[in-house]
């Protein structure tokens, strides 16, 4: 935003070129650098953006970062280190000719790309991607003009920040408080700036009130928060989503999102599925699943259901009521009773029944067998874990961390006359010591065990990591309190469940996927699509939005 220029209440069509920097958009000549003293960990979600795809998935990867540098010992970069970015002048932007009556930086470096591919939000004005008449704050949002004199009405010192605005989001935006900022802008004043990337039009707004749109065809071309200042002392706050804005954004947000749920609400499946309703088609894909799964009862129940549903209503539909016959063979059997015996944890239960009934699944899928051997083991600890809560007294701890054999040597104690009162201290200390003794027995079983697993594939290496990692469990008198305490969460009994189960289906010659699950992959995938450019699908998240 160039200090002191007017914004009228509404602008015609125009290119981006003619109004880059001198209205807050930077072209995509790069970004880059680290300027100000902003945490780059810091991890900060604007309120309209909190639904947003594209930020999970950033949050999941800043979260992975983090992991890794905790767990990766810093190195010493080569060389004699790198430069400051102020001393040398071969770091300063170039001028270019002025374009149209405003001089433009042109910035000959590419962001270091980072999170996954992904576009971050941006955070903070850079020390590289600024003219030298302008000093950045040490927290990187604020900026301050700090040239001799003014200059001429054609140019401007510029900064930008150092990312792009994510057209993943589908709409950005971002404010600045002026200080004194010129005749147009008092101090105090919040001028706001956005883009919304499905229609590709950008807007101000000044003091939280909606200006109108600026210009629009914004399409295909990186655009970056950007201020361009010209008068002296002229200094401005930016709030990129840190703190709540003047602007109401979320109102603005939800408008869009509301509008694609009500298209989406109005498209039927007709062009889809021309002899289906949208209800029978419905109910054809939970029997389906059901069926799948191995569910057999409920989708007998469920079949049922429908059925009775239909002869009030006089559902002619026939051929439908036969396709929700369901399952009744052995197969299905079979995989329900593999399937329950994984839920319950029992997993030489699941693995017997599985060498028995299909045999060849193991043999040929070597990691589901390793999977289900590495998931026994966790099963073990879990086991191991549990015990410390429902025994008569902790185990004492030995020096590896874990109990001791029980001892036969008692402590001599000093009792009354009274034999009933002998009676409850022996009877206590047989508990403690027999609650020793199982609890010893359990730790020397999971350890065989895990010997056993080790030696069996130890000339894979691609097992190594994970047994290393549920190996670490052994090393806590309660695992439950291990940094890799999560593999104990009963709810990764779900995906072993699952993946073993796929794996059988496939070897029947069916499906691996349920149709539901494969019209949920496909429509997620679809919806990332048309948000690659900034479309629809940036307003939408299917799970969150849909499924739950």
């Amino acid at each position: 935003m160039d200090e002191g220029v007017n914004i009228p209440g509404s602008w015609g069509r125009g290119s981006t070129g003619n109004y880059s920097n001198q209205y807050g958009f930077g072209q995509s000549y790069g970004a880059g650098g680290n300027g100000g003293a902003a945490n780059d960990d810091e991890f900060f979600v604007p309120s309209y953006l909190q639904q947003s795809k594209h930020i999970e998935r950033l949050w999941a990867a800043n979260e992975a970062k983090i992991a890794a540098q905790r767990e990766t010992p810093p190195t010493r970069p080569k060389g004699n280190g790198a430069l400051s970015s102020r001393s040398s002048s071969a770091s300063l932007p170039k001028l270019a000719p002025s374009h149209r009556g405003m001089t433009y930086e042109v910035i000959e470096h590419q962001p270091p790309e980072d999170n996954g591919g992904l576009t971050p939000l941006p955070s903070k004005w850079v020390e590289t991607d600024k003219n030298q008449a302008v000093e950045i704050g040490l927290d990187g949002l604020d900026v301050r003009f700090v040239g001799g004199s003014k200059l001429h009405e054609h140019e401007a010192a510029a900064a930008r920040t150092d990312h792009p605005m994510p057209v993943q989001v589908g709409l950005y935006y971002y404010e600045i408080t002026g200080k004194k900022y010129g005749p147009t802008f008092t101090t105090g004043d919040v001028v706001g700036c956005g883009v919304n990337f499905m229609t590709g039009c950008a807007f101000f707004t000044k003091n939280g009130v909606y200006l109108g749109p600026a210009f629009r065809e914004l399409k295909d071309v990186n655009v970056y928060p950007s201020i361009g200042m010209r008068r002296p002392h002229a200094q401005v706050t930016v709030n990129f989503g840190q703190t709540p804005f003047v602007f109401d954004i979320d109102g603005m947000m939800r408008q869009e999102i509301n509008g694609i749920r009500e298209e989406i609400s109005a498209t039927g499946i007709s062009s889809l599925h021309t002899h289906r309703d949208e209800t029978s088609f419905l109910k054809k894909l939970v029997a389906q699943f059901l069926a799948h799964e191995g569910f057999v009862e409920t989708a007998k129940t469920f079949a049922e259901e429908v059925r009775e549903e239909s002869r009030p209503l006089q559902f002619g539909d026939h051929a439908f009521q036969d396709e929700l016959s369901t399952e009744e063979d052995l197969d299905a059997s079979n995989r329900q009773q593999i399937r329950s015996a994984i839920m319950e944890g029992d997993i030489e239960k699941a693995l017997k029944r599985t060498h028995a009934f299909y045999p060849q699944v193991l043999q040929d899928l070597s990691h589901v067998y390793f999977r289900l051997r590495c998931q026994k083991f966790i099963e073990m600890i879990r086991q191991t874990a549990e015990f410390l809560d429902v025994s008569p007294s902790k185990p004492a701890k030995a020096p590896n961390g874990h109990a001791p054999p029980a001892s036969t040597d008692h402590e001599e104690m000093e009792v009354d006359d009274q034999k009933n009162e002998v009676e409850d201290w022996d009877k206590m200390e047989t508990e403690e010591a027999d609650a020793s003794t199982k609890y010893q027995e359990l730790l020397e079983e999971t350890l065989r065990y895990g010997q056993e697993l080790k030696q069996e594939f130890q000339d894979d290496p691609s097992t190594e990591s994970t047994l290393k990692e549920i190996f670490s469990l052994f090393m806590y008198e309660d695992a439950r309190l291990s940094p890799q305490a999560h593999l104990l969460d009963r709810a990764s009994r779900v995906p072993v469940a699952e993946e073993l189960n796929s794996a059988i289906l496939v070897s029947l010659g069916k499906p691996s996927s349920a149709a539901i699950e494969l019209l949920y992959q496909q429509t997620e995938v679809l919806v990332d699509y048309l948000s690659e450019a900034g479309g629809a699908g940036a307003f939408i998240h299917v799970r969150n939005d849909f499924l739950t």
